[in-house]
């Protein structure tokens, strides 16, 4: 997979081999225009790399497959077809949430979940009814209407269609207050504000415009690629190389060069140089910026990065078990304590929490391909404050905690079977992926951190564009596809500007709709 050291002028070189990256490159590969990503691991898919270790594969970002239409879509641009490129099941349960007095399975499909929420709140069913018709409407508009936008500005916002639908999508309205007109029970606000909980914000500071979050678990289904996650990883590089995309892994960019007035390639960490026509850099736009461009061409400085707000970190830990654990589902949201202090040491205190909520992932319930005969394979994530410091401590009293909570759920003793773990936390998030401040998702989504607002996905510098969570839409594999769909569109239009033309005409248009400015 790692190329020959052979690099063209017209070529379009894409920092990053993670979601973004390998969407940004097949879009503009299939317009006609050459392509070659380069990765600085050996290995391609970011965030969502795997690792395999005593017979267990462990899958090392992202857990959870949602809106399923965005992976569908994006492989039908391709004319591939996502069930025959992947194996997905739709989990049912979707999950289960295990409280104080003991666990609550969530089942698939709206009438379902409406029984539950009967049982617990007289009306309650009616209710979620409702509240999932209004966030249907939030997320046909938002998918339609807002996230294919660059947000290069306000008046990409302006036509009057668009003013309308957005007066439908509760933008000055929090999450909390939409979720408590329709529902009272404490359960039941805890259910339906876990979509928004990696957002980076409190339900009383996210706008409830992503409600739409709770129309794509609920009515569109949880879902699971057998194999893990990785497969989606594997099945875009298929589609990528089959539009002729190039991939150059274990090759670390030192610095982004530009000829004056314009990107003009990169140089490696080992003196390389790297000749292009454009870069789309879809990893750390902090990093990207801060380490890699001359001071003149970055747009924001580090003031601007220490105001903006982050989604959380992650403490994770990965665990192989020489035993199966039947009480646990495909994905476990461990709510036996407050949610308030631990979200307030998120948002608020920036402190490491105490009693944490947790989540516990264990797809070989699901999929005994991930571990070894009679094994489990297990999955712990504890979201954290960005920024924060390890003394050294935290990691293995975190790991007894959890697993304490756990085994108390289960009334069965895990400790003896362990016989794997690793943990993942904001010094590794830094190391293997350059990120801001440790984060793991992105930034929050604010109202004042949404559409125009957020980093803006074209450079100071002519050439130069950005795709992933740090800029439009936001965090998120599925807006991690959109992202980097949007960046190749820019990126084409810069191109045909300084009349570099694709090298055949395809289906997939990234012309010119209008004349931009590409100063900045």
């Amino acid at each position: 997979m790692n190329a020959a050291s052979t690099s063209s002028p017209d070529e379009v070189l894409v920092l990053g081999a993670g979601f973004a990256g390998l969407a940004t490159a097949s879009y503009l590969a299939k317009a006609g225009h050459r392509v070659r990503v380069v990765e600085r691991h050996d290995t391609l898919g970011g965030r969502a790399r795997k690792f395999e270790a005593e017979g267990f594969t462990f899958d090392m970002g992202p857990s959870w497959y949602w809106m399923p239409d965005v992976f569908e879509r994006y492989f039908k641009d391709f004319g591939a077809d996502v069930n025959e490129e992947m194996n997905l099941v739709r989990l049912d349960p979707s999950y289960t949430v295990w409280f104080e007095d003991g666990p609550l399975e969530i089942p698939a499909g709206l009438d379902a979940l409406a029984e539950v929420f009967e049982q617990i709140e007289a009306g309650a069913g009616q209710k979620l009814k409702d509240f999932m018709a209004e966030a249907e409407v939030k997320y046909n508009i938002g998918m339609n209407k807002f996230v294919n936008k660059p947000a290069h500005n306000a008046l990409e916002f302006a036509e009057w269609q668009t003013v309308v639908d957005a007066t439908r999508l509760s933008l000055f309205t929090s999450f909390s207050a939409f979720a408590r007109k329709h529902f009272t029970h404490p359960k039941l606000l805890q259910i339906m504000e876990f979509p928004v909980l990696f957002l980076g914000a409190k339900p009383e500071d996210t706008p409830a415009l992503y409600s739409l979050m709770n129309y794509a678990d609920t009515c569109l289904g949880t879902w699971y690629p057998m194999g893990g996650m990785n497969e989606i990883v594997q099945a875009m590089v298929r589609v990528a190389e089959r539009q002729g995309v190039v991939f150059q892994t274990s090759s670390e960019v030192a610095a982004i060069l530009d000829d004056g007035d314009r990107a003009s390639g990169v140089v490696l960490s080992n003196g390389r140089r790297i000749e292009a026509a454009a870069v789309v850099a879809t990893g750390d736009y902090h990093h990207v910026e801060q380490s890699l461009l001359p001071a003149k061409w970055r747009r924001y400085d580090e003031a601007y990065w220490d105001k903006r707000t982050m989604s959380p970190s992650s403490l994770l830990y990965y665990v192989g078990l020489n035993t199966r654990v039947p009480e646990l589902q495909h994905h476990n949201l461990f709510f036996d304590t407050p949610f308030g202090p631990h979200a307030t040491t998120i948002y608020d205190t920036n402190t490491w929490p105490d009693d944490p909520l947790f989540y516990v992932s264990a797809p070989s319930r699901t999929d005994r391909s991930v571990a070894p005969e009679g094994c489990e394979n297990l999955f712990f994530l504890i979201p954290l404050a960005p920024g924060l410091t390890e003394d050294g401590t935290e990691r293995d009293r975190y790991f007894e905690e959890i697993l304490t909570r756990l085994e108390t759920h289960l009334r069965r003793d895990l400790r003896p079977h362990i016989t794997y773990t690793r943990s993942f936390a904001h010094k590794e998030f830094q190391e293997e992926y350059s990120s801001y401040k440790g984060n793991a998702y992105g930034l929050a989504n604010t109202l004042r951190q949404t559409a125009f607002w957020k980093p803006k996905m074209r450079s100071k510098l002519p050439g130069l564009h950005f795709a992933g969570q740090l800029t439009t839409p936001g965090p998120g594999v599925p807006p991690s596809l959109i992202s980097g769909e949007v960046a190749a569109r820019e990126t084409g239009r810069y191109l045909n500007h300084l009349g570099i033309m694709p090298q055949e005409a395809t289906s997939v248009d990234l012309s010119v709709e209008h004349e931009p400015s590409f100063q900045g």
